[in-house]
């Protein structure tokens, strides 16, 4: 039986914006830790979102471990504005035009934690020579840009593949999940090996959103 600790890290995406302080208070209240924040540029993905300022008043509001996903054409120039916002966590994609070694790198030396994405079209090779210098992987279940879309079963076939590369490392890196994650399909995500997943629509538009985390935790015990 699987079981073991997942959690998940809602997506602020999915929230009610006007009411944010209300949902990070809903957040915390379900014994959450973590806090997805996307930023979008408009031109890595089809959509614009917030910025370093976001994260900032993010971080006076909570204490939330802040998990900064950024789907950006050139995150480089952009992390130590983000990691002085106080970002606990970024996460930069493989394809970004930016070298992806470097921008780990560059996240590591402001002593926060680093992630690197794939999208649903690329290959868990793609990053196998970037483990050692990660602590998460994020894998994409939909095409980035917009919250509420369906869950791309397909690409959770990557989570076993990721969990191998990652065991050969020995070292321990969160599978993150991305994308169409909700109640009624959070246990194949779980089931695939994934360590936390990212719920936008799936947590904050749920007319129960305790008994979204209770499933979630259910799944992962093995109920």
């Amino acid at each position: 039986m699987n079981k073991r600790k997942v959690e998940i890290s809602p997506s602020v995406l999915g929230a009610d914006l006007m009411r944010l302080g209300e949902e990070i208070k809903l957040v915390e209240k379900l014994g959450i830790t973590w806090l997805h924040l996307d930023h979008m540029d408009g031109h890595f993905v089809p959509n614009i979102s917030f910025g370093p300022d976001f994260v900032s008043a993010m971080r006076k509001q909570t204490k939330l471990f802040l998990d900064v996903h950024l789907m950006l054409s050139n995150p480089m120039k952009y992390i130590r504005a983000y990691a002085k916002a106080g970002a606990d966590l970024i996460t930069v994609h493989i394809e970004a035009e930016d070298d992806a070694r470097e921008m780990l790198e560059e996240i590591a030396a402001h002593g926060i934690k680093a992630g690197i994405s794939i999208k649903p079209g690329t290959d868990p090779e793609a990053i196998r020579d970037l483990l050692p210098l990660c602590d998460l992987v994020l894998v994409m279940t939909v095409e980035p840009g917009f919250g509420g879309q369906s869950l791309r079963e397909d690409c959770l076939k990557k989570i076993p593949v990721l969990a191998e590369m990652i065991r050969e490392t020995g070292r321990e890196i969160i599978i993150e999940v991305d994308g169409g994650i909700k109640q009624e399909n959070a246990h194949l995500a779980i089931e695939a090996g994934a360590d936390m997943l990212v719920m936008g629509t799936g947590l904050f538009r749920a007319k129960d959103p305790a008994a979204v985390v209770k499933g979630v935790r259910r799944a992962a015990e093995g109920k």
